[in-house]
Parts: C-alpha cells; structure tokens; sequence
C-alpha cells in the first residue's frame, strides 16, 4: 500500500510538473497583440514605388498586380493618394511618375496622351508617341496641395482592349509615382 501511495505522490508532481511547463512554455511564446487605433494609422509616403506591398493601399483604382517584382500595368483611369512634401503647401512641389510606354502599344494606337489631375485640377497632358520608359514630370501649385492626403487621377485616352490572351483593358506601365519638394 505505501509502494501505491508513494506512486500516485510521484504521478501527481509529475503531472503537476508538466502542467506548470507546459503553461510556461505557452507564457513565453505569447506575443503582444497589437491594436491600431485611427490616431495611430500609418502615414502615406510622399512616392510610391508600384511594386512595394507598404504602399500598395495608396494605389486607390486602376492598378493590376505586381510584374516582374517593380512595376504593375494600368487600366485607363488610375488614381492614387500621396503625403504631399513637408514644404509644397507654401512652395509647391513636383509630380513625377515613371511609366514605360510599350511598343505594342504604339504600334496599335499610334500614339497615348497621359492627363493628371491633382485634387480634381487638371495638369497639362503628355503626348507620347513612340515606345520606351519615360518620367512624366509636372509643377504642381501649392494651393493644392495643403491637406495632409492628396489624390493623383491619371486617364490615358487609348489602351489596349482585352484579348484572348490576356482579359485586362492594359493603360501604361507604372513603376513609381510620387511629389519631389521645391
């Protein structure tokens, strides 16, 4: 009889034992959980690189997915929203986009004129009318730019309609978009 208590003493430390480690384990494997608030939400960038999963909640319509890991083509109309430069609301800043213009593109329409609008202002358009990579670049006046969110639309006025081959309306290629300061 005391070999059965002294059995059933030792099993139950045991079992205890492993209880206390196996909550301890558990203890120091639980990470913190973190909650954003509104006031904590990320800031936007100022430029955005099209294939950076960071920002790619700044590229609001009109983008397809990543290609080739640096650039995504476009439909006709795509928009996006940037962090206007500290300085722009007083000086002004730069719009820049790199796009590449395909030559079965050209060789189909001819020609592609790209438009901008900042906050609903139209900047001047951009005609291209030959194939390779290109950066559209356009003054933009300070009293655009004074919020803490501004919103790029682009529209190209033709694309390539949707194949067999591939069922996208396809714009223009887009590797970065951004404000450069004065």
């Amino acid at each position: 009889m005391n070999n059965f208590r002294t059995i059933a003493r030792r099993s139950a430390a045991a079992v205890a034992l492993v209880a206390i480690l196996a909550t301890g384990a558990v203890g120091c494997k639980r990470r913190k959980r973190v909650v954003r608030t509104v006031e904590e939400a990320p800031s936007l960038a100022t430029v955005v690189a099209t294939a950076d999963p960071q920002v790619a909640r700044q590229l609001v319509i009109g983008f397809y997915g990543v290609e080739q890991n640096s650039w995504r083509w476009t439909t006709g109309r795509f928009s996006v929203v940037l962090r206007p430069p500290t300085s722009a609301s007083t000086k002004g800043a730069t719009l820049q986009m790199k796009l590449a213009i395909p030559d079965v593109t050209i060789a189909k329409n001819k020609a592609v004129s790209l438009s901008a609008y900042v906050n609903g202002t139209a900047l001047d358009p951009e005609k291209y009318t030959h194939a390779g990579q290109f950066v559209f670049s356009r003054e933009v006046a300070a009293n655009l730019l004074s919020g803490d969110v501004t919103r790029v639309d682009f529209s190209v006025d033709t694309t390539l309609p949707p194949t067999a081959a591939d069922r996208r309306e396809l714009g223009v290629v887009v590797s970065m978009i951004g404000f450069q300061p004065k």
